[in-house]
């Protein structure tokens, strides 16, 4: 599922940035930027400022429906909650887009077709300049999938395009962050 991705995106700092829309139309998806500009220009310092920024889950939202952030394809809308280190990532998802038309024959990958409301559970951190998510749960319209039809859907479609992508994930975090908490409704980060 993309929509792990797009968890991974959510704790990077939305550093994948689309075009603006007017302030008045998206106050919250501005304060965000504002905020992820003042990352990026704190990164250049020789000293980063070490005051934690704290980005709202309604200024997250309210950016990707804003449409600031590229979604991957097959993902239609996608939406965060935070809760004291476990992200939520709720997205409507196109996998037969996903799969690129692709036909399958497994029976394993029969539930990974259409569109469908997707439910992603995570544990997410990031410490000493590095992120952390653990795919703890997903669900299809409601109706947990096994583990080993996720991994395999991973592995097949995913993977090919995101090879960092799996269960468990491990990036560096960017623009010289060096701690970003998941709170409630809330990530916090802080650079060094």
């Amino acid at each position: 599922m993309k929509a792990i991705w797009i968890t991974a995106v959510f704790l990077m700092g939305c550093v994948c940035i689309a075009g603006q829309q007017p302030a008045s139309q998206h106050r919250l998806a501005d304060s965000l930027q504002r905020k992820l500009d003042h990352i990026q220009e704190n990164a250049k310092s020789a000293q980063p400022d070490q005051t934690p920024t704290v980005m709202t889950e309604e200024e997250f939202n309210d950016y990707f429906a804003a449409g600031r952030v590229k979604l991957p394809q097959g993902v239609k809308r996608v939406t965060f909650q935070g809760q004291s280190g476990v992200l939520t990532a709720l997205a409507i998802v196109d996998f037969d887009q996903i799969r690129a038309g692709e036909p399958s024959s497994n029976a394993l990958l029969s539930m990974f077709s259409g569109t469908h409301n997707v439910r992603v559970e995570s544990d997410a951190a990031g410490s000493n300049g590095q992120g952390k998510i653990h795919v703890r749960n997903v669900s299809i319209d409601g109706i947990d999938v096994p583990p080993m039809a996720l991994e395999f859907f991973i592995n097949e479609y995913l993977k090919p395009k995101y090879p960092n992508v799996g269960m468990d994930s491990e990036f560096s975090l960017p623009d010289r962050i060096d701690v970003a908490i998941i709170g409630y409704h809330k990530l916090t980060v802080t650079q060094k």
